[in-house]
């Protein structure tokens, strides 16, 4: 993101000067690697100056960042939507039509993070088998964390008279159930939300499920998304930005 450089009066490019920090790089250094003068770095950081597309490929290879994060820029409404457009890797109309396979492929490739944020989600300790999963996972130096619905909170109780499924809170405590002998590993937070649910998210790694939801219907009767992010994207990360956003409201629940 640019900010404003309050010595030349311009935009300057604070997500160059963040990676190259990452990088320990200084502007002598990227200068040196991409083969630039100093001063042209400068003008990259403080007049947010745009490389031509070999030396911004080159600098993000050095940065082990992405072009369009480096220069937001780049990214134009056409381009945009193209990437984006390319994050959606299937649609299904129901959750049940979501091949099993299709799961567990998800869930066994995940190697560093999975995120998930439903109400009740009680498909996934009856048919996936998602204890033993988080169980095997967070073994493995997985950071998974996991949202379910509070069963007193209005929403839930609103969500359950819409749906005319009354049992929907219990199910969030057997959920809750299910997954607490989860918790006694240091890489498992489960916390409780809130919050009203348009969407179920499954997030594994860049991969991610989304279950929309439509009033009176159930989630087990909508249409599910598989994205897998791609440098450009906006869905992947905008449903990721939801799912932060409810972290930040939830009430984690202690082992």
């Amino acid at each position: 993101m640019s900010t404003d450089d309050p010595i030349h009066g311009v935009m300057a490019n604070e997500r160059l000067r963040g990676a190259m920090n990452a990088a320990n790089l200084t502007k002598n250094g990227l200068a040196e690697q991409a083969q630039v003068s100093t001063k042209t770095v400068e003008r990259w950081i403080t007049q947010d100056r745009l490389p031509h597309p070999d030396m911004r490929l080159r600098v993000a290879r050095l940065l082990d960042r992405d072009e369009t994060y480096l220069w937001p820029e780049l990214l134009t409404g056409s381009r945009s939507a193209a990437a984006s457009q390319s994050e959606l890797v299937q649609l299904w109309p129901t959750r049940p039509d979501v091949p099993h396979e299709v799961w567990r492929t998800l869930m066994r490739q995940a190697t560093s993070h999975i995120d998930v944020l439903v109400y009740a989600g009680g498909f996934l300790v009856e048919s996936l088998d998602f204890v033993n999963v988080v169980k095997q996972k967070a073994a493995q130096g997985v950071e998974i964390r996991i949202l379910l619905g509070k069963p007193d909170a209005p929403e839930v109780l609103k969500r359950a008279k819409e749906e005319g499924l009354m049992s929907l809170p219990e199910r969030c405590k057997s959920t809750m159930e299910y997954l607490k002998e989860t918790t006694s590993s240091p890489n498992v937070q489960i916390a409780t939300h809130g919050t009203p649910l348009y969407n179920s998210i499954y997030r594994f790694d860049g991969s991610m499920l989304v279950n929309t939801h439509s009033y009176g219907a159930y989630a087990a009767k909508s249409p599910v998304q598989h994205l897998q992010h791609v440098p450009g994207g906006q869905l992947f990360n905008y449903y990721m930005e939801s799912f932060e956003a409810v972290w930040k409201l939830g009430d984690l629940e202690l082992p």
